[in-house]
């Protein structure tokens, strides 16, 4: 798959000394849901700012469909939209008003089907005549999206999309970001709900003090760091762990109805077998079993928390 975007050696000190990033290297392929994580003050949000012309680098290069974002400005940041954390637009226009000028701003030609089409699919269509202040929350943020999509970008990022919307707008966003992609749109996501680029993402990165410290395909990062639990719901309550049950580094749980066994998915044997032998010489029955994966969030913490 082709590359859409391109950051390389890129790096940004502010005037106060601040290096917020460190020779940060990325490739984002045409057509992919990226995710990209960070705890608070990462340089999530410098990394963005840059790519998308609000701020200057100090050094690297950084370049969307070919086009040089610093020599060839004009064009790099017509292949972009952006969608930000903030719902910040004219809250006294109509949905369409805003729409309609936001492509205008970008040199593009009138095109009310185009536009009718990016409002039907955000199902915006009929309050398309609304004032924004007179919008919800959800509604507010699918117009920050629809006036992102008005001059057709190729590259969408949607920075923190679903901030403060309950759990049912959450999921709904979410299919609105899938129908995007299915129409060839690249989006680059960044989310503090671990969940969603879980849910979303293609494929992961983690930046963490300035620096890219990880990118994997997220079924390949999850099968490789994560670990299994087993879960043994027992028979009978027990007060603890049997002595000769020490090398499998067992967990019992609060109420004592069950034992939990974590293991790799990287080593060649889990010890499960010899786990459930030595249960049965030291006398323990379990009624039912269970395994869980490691979740992407679990990775994440222990990521970042190691970095210095």
């Amino acid at each position: 798959m082709q590359n859409v975007l391109s950051v390389a050696d890129l790096s940004k000190t502010y005037a106060s000394g601040y290096q917020a990033l460190k020779h940060v290297n990325l490739e984002i392929r045409g057509g992919e849901i990226f995710g990209l994580l960070g705890p608070n003050g990462a340089g999530k949000t410098t990394l963005i700012n840059i790519i998308c012309g609000i701020v200057t680098p100090s050094a690297g290069k950084v370049t969307v469909n070919g086009h040089d974002i610093l020599t060839d400005f004009r064009a790099a940041r017509s292949e972009i939209g952006l969608v930000p954390q903030e719902l910040v637009t004219d809250a006294f226009v109509s949905v369409w008003t805003t729409i309609n000028f936001s492509r205008g701003v970008f040199g593009k030609k009138p095109d009310p089907a185009y536009l009718e089409k990016v409002l039907r699919d955000l199902s915006l269509w009929d309050r398309r005549d609304s004032k924004i202040i007179t919008l919800s929350g959800g509604m507010k943020r699918r117009v920050l999206i629809a006036k992102a999509l008005a001059h057709e970008p190729k590259v969408l990022f949607l920075d923190e999309p679903t901030a403060g919307v309950d759990v049912e707008l959450r999921k709904d966003m979410w299919q609105v970001v899938r129908r995007l992609r299915e129409s060839g749109v690249t989006i680059i996501l960044t989310t503090h709900y671990i969940e969603e680029a879980e849910e979303m993402a293609d494929r992961i990165g983690v930046i963490s003090n300035g620096e890219i410290i990880l990118v994997e395909d997220k079924a390949a990062l999850m099968q490789k760091l994560g670990q299994k639990q087993l879960r043994l719901q027992l028979q009978a309550k027990t007060e603890r762990i049997p002595d000769g049950l020490g090398e499998y580094a067992l967990t019992l749980s609060p109420d004592g109805t069950e034992l939990i066994y974590t293991y790799d998915t990287k080593s060649e044997r889990t010890g499960i077998t010899a786990l459930l032998a030595a249960l049965r010489d030291a006398g323990i029955r379990f009624r039912d079993l269970s395994t869980s994966q490691r979740s992407l969030e679990d990775i994440f913490v222990s990521l970042v928390s190691h970095r210095p």
